[in-house]
């Protein structure tokens, strides 16, 4: 009989072991665009990439993105800040935490058990007889060892869908520390080109003052030999203050840009002073950068961190509805205990002194005044803002990335304009200072067209820093450069998060 029993409750077992309650998890659907809004003219900019270009070799490109602007130095800082970011290493201190609680959650599934043992010294009162017998119960010792253990069958899957939530939870922090990676990049490049931009902007203006300066000599020598008036003396003085002017402000710029790059890199602020301090030119403008693989919209899903942390989040919200679920149902859980009892410490490892007790027990919820289907209701809402979340995430994916194109689109449109307009302000400068020195123009015409040239040259370094840093937010929206670094992160263990579908 006992065998019978066993059996059929070993059969019970294995037909619930399969049921799992709450919905099954599927990535949903998401309508994208079949192209981007604007594209990258091949005719106006030296960057442009085919947006149907292969998707492997715009995975490759994208992966180290910044190697295209061929600065060594770029590169090497944008390697110091993955290994030595504070942020970094804040969300792989968070990876740690989810691997945890995903083991957290496995244990779950495994019997526990409590080894424990005990002494006491049992001594009844005087009013205290022995059941039926009218004896005293004598004083004696009870010495006691042995375990507990129980396990919880899951039988409706509630456990399951407990490691099945944490086990994206973890995927999730993957996600948070390659958005972070990014993030991290594309800042380090960033301050990187404002330095070059500030560093550009110096040269510059010294440049102009140096030839500002032999303007004031030339004209404060007419002026001493009576061929000018002390007017054109004072507003040659007056522009070349102006422009010596700006020198201060942009050392400033450039030292902060210093200060935000050494704490990128997890370093005091005056870290780098030395290295950078010297000048170097705005990478990837003089030469022809690496070709954009734009891609097609629906390679955001693939790419981009944040997406794919916003899925991971979505499946985590909906396998919690099932393990709120599970409490509707009963629970099964079978218990056991032994060990050995004696009132005689030498007496009790003996064989007839050992105990012990097994049987299963139900435990279910009747009555909890609705608790539980409003845990329910709580868990769907979650995933439904999950799946409003994820859905505005991929929309601010397709924004950021529309605004990068047009951004760098204009950008380099602006900068070919800038180009011809600092090439005829050089012209102008040569041609006024010649007709002055004739006496065949007026000093005016020469401090127009020295402030006009330093304003267009100025500006044109401004569009130089302008399309590298477009250029920048483009890769960054598109998701490039956390696939460079994934080796770097120890102790991976689990799979990839699972990628979601497009609608056809």
């Amino acid at each position: 009989m006992k065998i019978f029993w066993t059996l059929g409750l070993g059969w019970m077992v294995g037909m619930l072991a399969g049921c799992t309650v709450g919905p099954d998890y599927h990535a949903p659907e998401v309508a994208l665009p079949d192209c981007w809004g604007e594209s990258i003219d091949p005719a106006v900019s030296a960057f442009a990439a085919s947006p149907s270009a292969n998707s492997q070799t715009a995975q490759v490109e994208l992966s180290a993105w910044w190697t295209g602007f061929n600065d060594a130095r770029l590169s090497a800082l944008i390697d110091e800040a993955a290994c030595g970011n504070l942020d970094l290493q804040i969300v792989e201190q968070r990876i740690r935490q989810a691997r945890a609680m995903l083991r957290i959650a496995g244990a779950d599934e495994l019997p526990t058990m409590d080894v424990r043992g005990s002494f006491s010294r049992i001594e009844s009162s005087s009013t205290t007889y022995e059941a039926g017998r009218g004896l005293v119960m004598q004083p004696h010792n009870l010495y006691q060892t042995g375990f507990d253990a129980s396990w919880e069958l899951d039988l409706f899957g509630g456990t399951r869908r407990r490691i099945e939530a944490a086990q994206a939870d973890l995927d999730s922090t993957y996600e948070a520390r390659r958005g972070a990676m990014v993030t991290l990049i594309s800042e380090v490049a960033r301050n990187y080109m404002d330095l070059r931009s500030a560093q550009q902007r110096i040269e510059i203006a010294n440049r102009n003052i140096e030839s500002q300066s032999k303007a004031l000599e030339l004209t404060q020598s007419r002026f001493n030999n009576g061929l000018t008036s002390r007017l054109d003396v004072t507003q040659a003085q007056s522009l070349l203050s102006s422009t010596q002017a700006q020198i201060p402000l942009l050392e400033n710029q450039a030292v902060q840009s210093i200060h935000r790059l050494s704490v990128l890199l997890g370093k005091e602020p005056n870290a780098l002073r030395t290295e950078l301090m010297t000048a170097g030119p705005i990478p990837g403008i003089e030469g022809e950068l690496a070709k954009v693989p734009t891609g097609l919209p629906s390679d955001l899903l693939r790419r981009r961190p944040d997406i794919r942390r916003a899925e991971r989040q979505l499946a985590a919200a909906n396998a919690r509805i099932g393990a709120a679920t599970a409490d509707l149902y009963p629970r099964l859980v079978l218990t056991g205990s032994g060990g050995f009892q004696s009132e005689n410490s030498g007496d009790l490892l003996r064989h007839d002194s050992w105990f012990s007790s097994f049987g299963p027990g139900v435990r279910w919820l009747v009555f909890d005044a609705g608790k539980i289907r409003q845990n329910i209701e709580i868990q769907d809402a979650r995933t439904q803002e999950a799946l409003m979340a994820y859905r505005q995430t991929i929309l601010v994916s397709l924004e950021e990335a529309e605004n990068a194109l047009s951004a760098f689109n204009r950008q380099v449109t602006r900068r070919h304009s800038l180009v011809e307009a600092e090439k005829a302000g050089a012209e102008s400068v040569v041609l006024a200072e010649e007709l002055y020195r004739k006496g065949l123009g007026s000093f005016l015409a020469v401090l127009d067209a020295q402030r006009s040239l330093y304003v267009q040259q100025d500006q044109l370094a401004q569009s130089d820093q302008a399309v590298v840093v477009t250029l920048v937010a483009l890769y960054k929206a598109l998701g490039g450069g956390w696939e460079s670094y994934e080796t770097g992160v120890a102790d991976r263990q689990v799979a990839p998060a699972a990628q979601p579908q497009t609608a056809q």
